[in-house]
């Protein structure tokens, strides 16, 4: 509905509405107000309050928040892994298009992460494993600014070891295309557009890593956030040019968006590591 319907709904003036959009999470509405956004969430359809709970931050769901958790345990696709805490998506088993030449291309059953591994999960492993930190990190903790930012700078050995830490491990190539292109195989993971304003490519101009939840147009069609840019991914299949070399995914920041496509292929020695390279983990069902 547009503004003005949902402000008629809510029971407020447009105005106030427009208010509460500009003032985003500092608001805090009346009691009365509050109600009557709680009963219009509770009773609006799953695909409405899946929309919902996508949209709001992973920081809110590691926080605790009630509502947040409350949408997440409504819908079966999603749960909150016991050990890292990272919302996982469910993919489930049949065949997708695979590769520049659609393969069709059978896949089991997994969860997924939802976001890429950021600075705030990858701290927790180095606190509780003693693991060395990523280079970019001051006194070896986690800048405040980045907490919901990719964790970078690390090789293929360090995405595995935190992999085997949580209970995970890192995604096969065909998880992660089935996971950024759907069982239908779409060019994109928002559809078959090449737009680049879905992800931060160096067509961005942004010249950096962004937060994991930011390109909410850009997400797969199992609900999961920069299959396309950010960083490039760590996969587990081994690369074809060479040995001790793996697979990476999704292309990132630093790469015009012609590399984006979640088809292509890239590959990289296992010691390697860089500012434009992260990784997320899977789990079988």
């Amino acid at each position: 509905m547009n503004g003005k319907d949902f402000a008629d709904k809510v029971g407020i003036s447009y105005r106030q509405l427009v208010n509460w959009e500009n003032r985003g999470a500092s608001i805090k509405p009346h009691p009365g107000n509050q109600a009557a956004l709680d009963t219009l969430l509770a009773t609006a359809p799953p695909d409405a309050q899946w929309r919902f709970a996508q949209s709001l931050t992973e920081q809110a769901a590691v926080g605790h928040d009630e509502r947040t958790e409350e949408l997440l345990r409504r819908d079966p696709r999603t749960i909150r892994h016991p050990v890292d805490g990272k919302v996982m998506a469910l993919v489930e088993e049949g065949i997708y298009l695979s590769g520049p030449g659609d393969a069709s291309i059978w896949v089991d059953t997994y969860r997924i992460d939802v976001y890429p591994t950021t600075n705030r999960d990858y701290e927790q492993f180095v606190r509780a494993t003693g693991h060395q930190p990523p280079r970019h990190w001051p006194g070896e903790r986690c800048p405040s600014g980045l907490h919901d930012h990719p964790v970078v700078w690390v090789t293929w050995h360090d995405a595995t070891a935190y992999a085997r830490w949580a209970g995970k491990a890192l995604p096969t190539v065909e998880q992660w295309e089935k996971a950024a292109r759907g069982p239908k195989g779409r060019a994109y993971p928002w559809g078959e557009e090449p737009t680049a304003a879905k992800c931060n490519t160096a067509e961005s101009g942004i010249g950096g890593t962004t937060p994991v939840t930011r390109y909410q147009s850009g997400v797969s069609p199992y609900g999961v956030f920069d299959m396309c840019g950010n960083v490039w991914e760590w996969c587990s299949t081994p690369g074809t040019d060479g040995p001790d070399r793996y697979q990476l995914k999704g292309s990132a920041f630093s790469s015009p968006f012609e590399r984006a496509a979640p088809a292509l292929e890239n590959a990289a020695n296992s010691t390697m590591k860089d500012n434009d390279t992260g990784f997320r983990c899977v789990t079988a069902v």
